[in-house]
């Protein structure tokens, strides 16, 4: 039965991280695809890009929920057991970025990997901090450099290292290792254009316009 719910978690999970929000965002309201425009990505910074900044907040939020249900709702359906509940969030963060229902080919994964950690909070209150900093690194390094690829390398990066800082169990630490491949490996595209100069800013009032 055990092995059962872990299967069960694991392919909900998946399923419910494989929703591409913003493609289906792109195809309803202005009948493109997403994936043809902007970046490519079928993410919510794409989307703030292309389909404006009220669909990209939506996005956004949505896919951050395709992290906390399988987390937080799913796995507690099945059971309380801390290890299923890494399961569903590895599947969940799979799910978004290499979605079954476009070719295996999704978005980086940042706001759902975000949902998960936060629906993980839940059951492990010791990786509290440890997310709550991961979070505030990622908006320190947006403000100062403009950069949503950079910010989330670098909070890919510290998770880990926050994880083993704050005393989490093993299979945290490991998930967070994953997660930080995860995000490198998706953003290949983007060191690229950093080290050619062609990454583009989030135009932010305070930052001066390239010249």
């Amino acid at each position: 039965m055990y092995i059962l719910n872990i299967f069960l978690v694991a392919v909900l999970s998946y399923l419910i991280g494989s929703i591409p929000t913003a493609y289906i965002f792109g195809k309803v309201l202005k009948g493109i695809d997403i994936r043809q425009h902007g970046s490519g990505n079928v993410g919510a910074t794409n989307a703030f890009r292309v389909l404006g900044k009220k669909v990209g907040v939506t996005v956004l939020v949505l896919d951050i929920l395709k992290g906390v249900i399988p987390v937080a709702v799913i796995s507690g359906f099945f059971t309380p057991d801390v290890n299923v509940r890494i399961v569903a969030a590895l599947a969940a963060v799979a799910g978004h970025n290499w979605t079954c229902f476009l070719q295996f080919k999704g978005g980086k994964g940042i706001a759902t990997t975000l949902g998960v950690l936060i629906g993980l909070t839940i059951a492990l209150p010791v990786i509290r901090l440890a997310v709550a900093l991961c979070v505030l690194s990622w908006l320190l390094c947006f403000i100062i450099t403009a950069y949503i690829s950079v910010s989330s390398m670098l909070a890919a990066i510290l998770l880990p290292v926050l994880m083993v800082v704050v005393g989490a169990p093993f299979s945290m630490i490991f998930l967070s290792i994953l997660f930080c491949l995860f995000v490198i490996f998706r953003h290949r595209p983007n060191m690229q254009r950093l080290l050619k100069g062609q990454e583009p800013k989030v135009p932010l009032p305070f930052h001066k316009p390239r010249q």
